[in-house]
């Protein structure tokens, strides 16, 4: 099937669908509540949206604040807290030692002064004034140099730890930022990501935002089962990466849904990128070796918005996925660039809609 572009409608929200839902189910609209909607709502964690689903309408807030204890334990704010501490204390070190230096240094400049003013007020020809001198200057001379020496090691040591720090936060950033499955960038990694589109207002015309997703993928997990669900998953991923350029942002967003961020391609360009991506997948044979069962073929639905379209990332990311949706719709295994017309059925329930 071919790239198709229709008409434009009203676009909704979806901040005001999560708190529509939140407000239907009678829960209160609070931070920590917020987000397990949210999550429920991109479909990052088909448990969650279950469990959350299964409490109905006359939830509890300690119902609520069990799920969140059970999905989220929120380690990377400890992670960086525990990071900071080590910072400050590897910094207090540094400042330590540096304080320490120039104590020294002020005091050796004192004692310069000291020798100066003496040397002036006293015959300069006296041998024993000049030996006794040199011998003042000589030792403090050595104890300030060893005292700068000892100052430059402590600094370089301090200075190892946290460059150790930091190295070990990058890390930590790089496999929190990375979905397991596929070794593509996650969620968390695509929402900055996203946000940051519109700090360079310069290249809103050459930016687009791609959402894609696995055409009937719930009858595949549903005929084959997970397993082979999850290879098959991290093959498409694969194939899109493999798709585009090496500095495209591809990111896996939610069960069988991927992002895609191509930053310097007109509008025209970004299509033939998704008919690419489409295309190869439509022709990747997806086969058991062993047992030779055919899962294919295995076909994908494309939405595109440019982020000159937009007015900001959220409804940005709004336009593409009705785009998406408008795809499914049309029979799914095409690419849809967002127009004014395009609508989405919300009748739906966001809870149990996952085409």
């Amino acid at each position: 099937m071919s790239t198709v572009i229709v008409p434009k409608a009203q676009v909704p929200d979806v901040a005001g669908q999560i708190t529509f839902a939140m407000r239907s189910m009678g829960v209160a609209p609070i931070p920590r509540n917020y987000e397990l909607f949210y999550e429920a709502y991109i479909g990052s964690n088909p448990n969650l949206t279950r469990d959350l689903a299964a409490l109905g309408n006359n939830a509890t807030q300690e119902e609520l604040d069990e799920l969140g204890a059970k999905y989220f334990s929120h380690n990377t704010s400890q992670v960086y807290d525990d990071a900071h501490t080590k910072m400050v204390s590897e910094l207090d070190g540094v400042l330590s030692a540096l304080k320490q230096e120039q104590s020294s240094l002020e005091t050796y400049s004192k004692l310069l002064d000291e020798t100066v003013r003496r040397i002036n007020s006293k015959n300069s020809t006296n041998v024993d004034l000049l030996r006794n001198v040199i011998n003042i200057l000589t030792e403090a001379t050595g104890d300030t140099i060893s005292h700068g020496e000892k100052t430059v090691t402590n600094v370089a040591q301090r200075s190892q730890e946290m460059d150790q720090v930091r190295k070990e936060l990058d890390e930590y950033k790089r496999i929190a930022n990375t979905d397991s499955l596929t070794r593509l960038s996650n969620r968390r990694a695509f929402d900055d990501r996203l946000a940051a589109i519109y700090n360079n207002p310069l290249s809103l015309p050459v930016t687009a935002l791609v959402l894609a997703d696995i055409d009937n993928f719930k009858k595949i997990n549903d005929t084959y089962g997970h397993p082979v669900g999850d290879k098959i998953l991290a093959t498409v991923a694969s194939v899109i990466r493999a798709s585009v350029r090496r500095d495209v942002f591809v990111a896996r967003t939610g069960g069988e849904e991927f992002a895609i961020i191509i930053e310097g391609n007109t509008a025209e360009e970004v299509i033939s990128t998704c008919e690419r991506i489409r295309r190869t997948l439509e022709a990747t044979p997806f086969k058991n070796s062993r047992t030779r069962i055919n899962y294919g073929p295995i076909t994908i639905s494309l939405g595109v918005c440019m982020a000159s379209w937009a007015a900001d990332p959220g409804e940005l990311y709004t336009k593409s996925d009705i785009a998406l949706y408008c795809a499914k719709n049309a029979g799914r295994n095409t690419v849809f660039a967002y127009e004014d017309g395009m609508q989405k059925d919300l009748t739906k329930s966001w809870l149990i809609y996952k085409s």
